[in-house]
């Protein structure tokens, strides 16, 4: 039987609306099940206590559990590797950081490519960090540092928590942007780096502001300047970095994103969500007791984000000549 153009063209337009109705439809139902969230930092850590923190609030929200898993390893690539391996339903959700980025240069032979294979949903949180130096260093100010620097090239031993981490790259940015010839020491981890610096054993680093600023009111170290592009609440009369060296900043960050091909419902109904335990006081207060401003986005800022971060560490990577270790 032939059906009258008209009749035909309905039903083909019917038919062809039927997919994006059924995605909605399941956006609007999610989650029907527990969601899990995968940190591949170690529990305790901030980025798995901002991750517990927006869990419970989306399962209050949605009414489904979001449970958190811990997937420690290789500087986070564990947890993401395993994220980006599971199903792109929203059932799965990772903790991206900004060790992300970094690794998306320095390790060329992952097995997942993690700006191909992720889609981000929101950002969370900052982390500002802090140059400091030990006070027997003959500077005050950003520019008396680089001039001293300058003048004894190789000679000042710069501490960071460990090869290719955000301590590291945040000081050969430094080292890139402001001309200066800084020793590179890593230890494993930014406690014992800190403790050599306030032995003295080194004399700059640049630091996890919440970790340092105890010492810094103490006098034990001595802040030349916050990271951000902004000054800090935490410490509002130090400038920034960017006032003397234009155009550098470097932070930590910490979002949710999910597998590629995740349906784009979800991952606007989870963003809507996560924006709105952000504008929450009582969340925010939280993030910020972690020493990290709040870093609310839509998916595409996010991405945006994400990209020039990648972008800004690659070329400081190849600055450095970094390897991974």
């Amino acid at each position: 039987m032939k059906l009258p153009r008209r009749n035909f063209l309905h039903l083909a337009a019917g038919a062809a609306a039927l997919p994006a109705v059924s995605r909605i439809a399941f956006a609007q139902a999610y989650p029907t099940r527990p969601v899990r969230i995968i940190v591949g930092l170690p529990a305790g850590s901030a980025t798995d206590i901002a991750a517990r923190l927006i869990g419970q609030w989306l399962s209050g929200r949605l009414g489904q559990p979001f449970i958190i898993e811990n997937r420690v390893g290789a500087g986070g690539n564990v947890g993401t590797e395993m994220a980006v391996r599971s199903a792109p339903d929203g059932y799965t959700l990772l903790m991206v950081i900004g060790a992300n980025a970094i690794s998306a240069t320095l390790y060329a032979k992952l097995n997942v490519n993690f700006i191909r294979d992720t889609a981000p949903v929101a950002s969370v949180m900052r982390t500002w960090f802090v140059m400091e130096v030990h006070p027997s260093v003959p500077a005050n100010t950003v520019p008396e540092f680089i001039a001293h620097a300058q003048a004894n090239p190789g000679k000042i031993a710069m501490a960071s928590a460990g090869n290719e981490t955000i301590s590291h790259v945040a000081g050969e940015l430094f080292k890139m942007m402001a001309r200066t010839d800084l020793l590179h020491v890593p230890y494993r981890g930014a406690p014992p780096a800190l403790a050599d610096l306030i032995a003295g054993q080194v004399q700059v680093m640049f630091d996890p502001l919440p970790s340092s600023i105890g010492y810094i009111r103490d006098g034990k170290l001595r802040a030349l300047a916050v990271t951000t592009a902004t000054r800090s609440e935490m410490l509002p009369h130090i400038p920034t970095v960017g006032e003397f060296v234009p155009g550098y900043e470097a932070s930590g960050w910490v979002g949710v994103g999910t597998p590629k091909n995740t349906p784009t419902e979800i991952v606007d109904k989870l963003n809507k969500e996560i924006n709105v335990a952000l504008a929450d006081p009582k969340i925010g207060a939280r993030i910020a007791d972690l020493g990290s401003p709040v870093f609310a986005s839509s998916p595409a800022e996010f991405a945006n984000f994400i990209g020039a971060e990648t972008e800004k560490w690659a070329k400081v990577i190849q600055f450095a000549g970094i390897k991974p270790e």
